[in-house]
């Protein structure tokens, strides 16, 4: 109840209007795009809280340090260690397969830094677990943010992307000039993520 009320004051007060369709009824890879700004985190908070839905996220491991990891576990987030991306995969993989229910969300961009492609864990994971991808949006042009069309991964990447990059070509991001071409280095061989060597961060 608190997360609701707390959300619906957000999105009173906020300047960024909440456009978004409902929330998946069943489990979902939830992309975060593009991912240029902290405020990012704000909005996820604020949507799941207004529309109820369990959200998991993936962050890097240094955000589960000390006291911020009891924290962020809370606030619904699972340490992805670098090193052995493989493993964060498997836990989801796991989770779903238990039958736990929770939308989950993936930075596809990865960290904010330079870079040209996006991460291809969401696609893996969708892919392993059957799960439906949701694009999850954030546009300075019109100011608003949300849930955008549930799409199923086919594993023909290139064809997937194509629809991916429809749905995005017009979405800005909060800082539209670290924005990213919605773009998986595997469209270059249309080789399936889910057999490949994971890179979910």
């Amino acid at each position: 109840m608190l997360r609701r009320l707390l959300a619906h004051a957000f999105w009173a007060v906020s300047p960024w209007k909440l456009v978004t369709a409902p929330a998946p009824p069943q489990p979902a890879v939830i992309l975060g795009a593009p991912h240029t700004s902290n405020w990012d985190f704000v909005f996820m908070l604020a949507i799941s809280w207004r529309l109820r839905l369990p959200l998991r996220w993936l962050g890097k491991h240094s955000l589960f340090t000390s006291w911020r990891g009891p924290i962020m576990r809370a606030l619904g987030g699972i340490p992805v260690d670098r090193s052995d991306p493989s493993k964060v995969v498997d836990e989801v993989v796991a989770r779903v397969h238990a039958g736990e229910v929770f939308g989950l969300v993936v930075t596809p961009d990865g960290t904010r830094g330079a870079h040209t492609h996006w991460k291809s864990g969401f696609y893996r994971i969708a892919r392993t677990t059957g799960l439906p991808v949701v694009l999850g949006y954030v546009d300075r042009t019109t100011m608003s943010t949300g849930l955008g069309p549930t799409l199923e991964m086919t594993g023909d990447v290139a064809a997937d992307m194509d629809r991916i990059r429809d749905y995005y070509a017009d979405k800005t991001g909060y800082h539209p000039s670290k924005r990213v071409e919605p773009r998986l280095r595997e469209e270059g061989t249309n080789e399936d993520p889910a057999t490949a060597t994971p890179d979910p961060a």
